[in-house]
This record gives structure tokens, C-alpha cells and sequence, in this order.
């Protein structure tokens, strides 16, 4: 009976031995998780913008996760009061029209505001008569938007991919709600076509590559992949995951039990601005090996994949408090 107690009694010893440790682990690791600049998306500018009288002359609204300001006027944006962040919010002006598209909306979070990104029908109407619809997703990203959009050709090369980084973080951590979308196939609507169907259910995603860059002496800029992280969503959550951490692979994963297609090298033509001011593609070359210093990071939230103009309206995904964790000698 003694022994029993004695068996009861160091058992309780050894739970809350690890009760204890386990806190003090929670409590080192939100130490270490740091919140990016503007990160925590709170912090949002917004620009009213008068469409062209030919598709009926509104005012739209921009938004910007940016220092809290609003600018009037059809100007081109550029990155403003440090932040780093990007979206798929834009001014385009195409043959002298005006036109706007909005899939990124601030929304309030408790005391604090978060990042809605919407996949979603853009319609214009020209002349009121010509009803031209196009899929939009929402893309909140580490970069800058080329201003204002003069066509319809290579969207992805208006998008400026990645920032300077050299740091090598353990994780990336956020907090995110997901709204799927039920349909098991995707749309694919340019407006200059009929729509039509993409096969494959469509996945809202959170990509990030930490790359090691160089230029050769023509402008070209190529890269080696040394770490990353991608993570899709195919079905809604019940509502907010905090603290959602993903862990960072150094060097060739293509043989790591966690390797997906969609991590491979080169997953889809990026692009950046190089020495000569010229916006030209990242050709990224292969992996790294593990102890490489990055001189970037690519970090991007998207409800939709695929490309340009597909996916499937009414995926819906929030974001707030996006963080990279570190590890002790850091």
C-alpha cells in the first residue's frame, strides 16, 4: 500500500515537473517569436481612387498595410512609412481608363484589426452596356506592386517578390481563419473569354522561400533556394488558429518526409527589381546547402492557386500576428 502511494506520488512529481518545463518552453518560445514589421496588421492607409467615367466614374477604396493615412488621387503606390508588405490591391490604367481592384480588406479583430484576403468576382461594367467579370484572388506579400497595371499580359511581373533578409528563423508563426470555397473545381474567368473549368479543388496557401540571390554582369538575377515553408488549406476551419507555427527546411528537402510537389524549385516564374532598375525574373536555380546565408525572404498568404484569373469565389482567409520564431543561439 506504502509502495503504491509511493508510485501515485512520484508519478504526480513527474507531471508537474513537466507541467513546469512544458510552460517555461511556451514562455521561451514567445520570447523568440518575432512579429515583422507591420506584422501584427494593425497599422492600415487608405487610398480613394476615381474610376474612369466609361465604367461609371466610382470611387474605390485601396488598402494598404501601411502607417494609418488616406490619399486622394489616381497615383501609383509605393511602399510606404517602412513597411514591407504588399498586396493585390491596384490601380490600373489601361488605354486611359481608370479601373481598381479590391481583395484585400482590413477587418476588425477584437481591439485590433487582422487581414481579410477574398477570392472574388471583379465586375465592370463599360458604358454600362459591356459587363466584363474576371476572378480576383487575395495576395498579401513581403514586396511591392509595380503601379499602375497597363495590361492584362504577365500579371505576375507587376509583383515585386521578397525583401533583403539574412536571418535564419526556426518557424513562421501567425494566427489564420480559413472559409473554403465547396465547389471541387475551379473557375478560370479573364473576362475576354468564357469562363471555364479548372480541374482540381483550389487550396488557399502561405508560401515562404528564403532564397540566396546574385546578379550576373547582363542584369539577370538568379537564386538557390535555401529554406522553406509552404502550407495549404483546402478546408475551413471553425475559426481562428493562433499561434499556427510552421517549421522552416534548410537545404534539399526533395527527399524529406514532409516534401510536396508544390515545394519544388521553381514552383512559379517570381520576379524582382535588379541593380539597373529593371524588373526581370528570378531564376532560381536549385537548393542551397543548409548552412547558406539567405539574402532574401519570399513570404506570401494567397486564397487561391493557380495562376492568374482562377480559382473559386468565396474563399475567404484571415491573417494577423505573422512572426518568425528563432532558436536559442540566435
Amino acid at each position: 500500500m506504502i509502495r503504491g502511494k509511493r508510485v501515485v506520488l512520484y508519478r504526480l512529481c513527474i507531471c508537474a515537473v513537466l507541467l513546469i518545463v512544458n510552460c517555461q518552453l511556451s514562455i521561451v518560445n514567445c520570447q523568440k517569436a518575432v512579429t515583422l514589421p507591420f506584422g501584427d496588421m494593425n497599422a492600415w492607409l487608405v487610398r480613394e481612387i476615381k474610376e474612369s467615367a466609361v465604367i461609371g466614374g466610382n470611387t474605390k477604396l485601396l488598402y494598404e498595410v501601411a502607417p494609418p493615412d488616406t490619399l486622394r488621387g489616381n497615383n501609383a503606390y509605393t511602399n510606404m512609412g517602412g513597411s514591407p508588405w504588399a498586396n493585390s490591391n491596384v490601380l490600373a490604367k489601361v488605354a486611359g481608363v481608370v479601373k481598381t481592384n479590391t481583395s484585400v480588406f482590413p477587418e476588425k479583430r477584437g481591439d485590433g484589426w487582422c487581414a481579410r484576403l477574398e477570392t472574388r468576382y471583379e465586375s465592370v461594367k463599360v458604358l454600362g452596356l459591356i459587363n466584363i467579370e474576371v476572378i480576383a484572388a487575395g495576395s498579401l506579400y513581403l514586396g511591392a506592386m509595380h503601379e499602375p497595371i497597363t495590361g492584362t499580359k504577365n500579371p505576375q511581373s507587376k509583383l515585386q517578390s521578397g525583401i533583403p533578409f539574412t536571418q535564419k528563423p526556426q518557424a513562421v508563426c501567425f494566427d489564420y481563419k480559413i472559409k473554403a470555397a465547396p465547389e471541387e473545381n475551379r473557375t478560370r474567368s479573364t473576362g475576354f473569354s468564357r469562363k471555364s473549368t479548372v480541374a482540381g479543388r483550389d487550396s488557399l496557401a502561405v508560401v515562404l522561400y528564403l532564397q540566396k540571390r546574385w546578379e550576373d554582369k547582363e542584369g539577370k538575377v538568379y537564386a538557390k533556394r535555401v529554406g522553406t515553408m509552404v502550407n495549404r488549406y483546402w478546408q475551413s476551419t471553425s475559426g481562428w488558429v493562433n499561434n499556427a507555427t510552421y517549421p522552416i527546411l534548410y537545404g534539399d528537402i526533395s527527399a524529406h518526409p514532409e516534401y510536396k510537389d508544390y515545394m519544388r524549385i521553381q514552383d512559379e516564374e517570381r520576379y524582382t527589381v535588379n541593380s539597373r532598375g529593371d524588373i526581370v525574373p528570378i531564376n532560381e536555380t536549385g537548393w542551397a546547402d543548409p548552412d547558406e546565408i539567405p539574402t532574401h525572404i519570399i513570404l506570401q498568404f494567397t486564397s487561391s492557386h493557380g495562376g492568374a484569373y482562377i480559382g473559386s469565389p468565396g474563399n475567404t482567409m484571415w491573417i494577423d500576428n505573422v512572426r518568425v520564431v528563432y532558436a536559442d543561439e540566435d
